[in-house]
């Protein structure tokens, strides 16, 4: 899951921009409110690589193509995209990659909110597909829950099969 997201400081209230930080830093409700608030101010796009796609190409190449997608996704072309991190995917646009970026750089910040809520909410979802599990609280993170649920349920279609801890179950 990725996420763009395009600021234009005139239309979002100071007082929004300055709750933007890094998602990871945020508890859910707080990113949950921001998303909210930032809904209809900002321009953003969605990205995502599936399950299968990972497991085909590596997270890596699979989350480039994920944040090509949410490029994609803009409803008009960047001129230019501040990538998270220290690599960024060929874009249609210019790219420069900011290490830490979404706890320094109000787009990323916002982009790295809009993309934890919708992968949240994803979870949510596949967890009334795929009851036991409990990816309404984990997103997928191996907890002691997750791993229980994988002895007892096996392997779904939304797991990635080449991932070592989730191999040992698909045999």
């Amino acid at each position: 899951m990725a996420a763009a997201a395009v600021i234009d400081p005139a239309r979002v209230p100071q007082a929004l921009l300055d709750r933007l930080d890094d998602s990871k830093k945020l508890s859910r409700k707080t990113r949950e409110e921001l998303f909210a608030a930032l809904d209809g101010l900002i321009d953003y796009g969605v990205g995502i690589a599936e399950p299968a796609e990972i497991d085909r190409i590596n997270i890596l190449q699979a989350t480039f193509v994920a944040m090509q997608r949410a490029i994609e996704a803009l409803p008009a072309p960047p001129d230019a995209a501040l990538i998270d991190g220290n690599r960024a995917p060929d874009l249609p646009c210019p790219a420069q990659t900011v290490v830490k970026g979404d706890g320094r750089c109000l787009s990323i910040a916002a982009a790295s909110i809009i993309a934890k809520v919708t992968r949240d909410r994803m979870m949510t979802a596949l967890a009334e597909q795929h009851p036991g599990y409990g990816w309404e609280r984990n997103a997928g993170y191996g907890t002691a829950e997750h791993q229980a649920a994988l002895e007892k349920l096996g392997v779904t279609e939304q797991h990635r099969h080449s991932f070592a801890p989730i191999a040992r179950y698909s045999k």
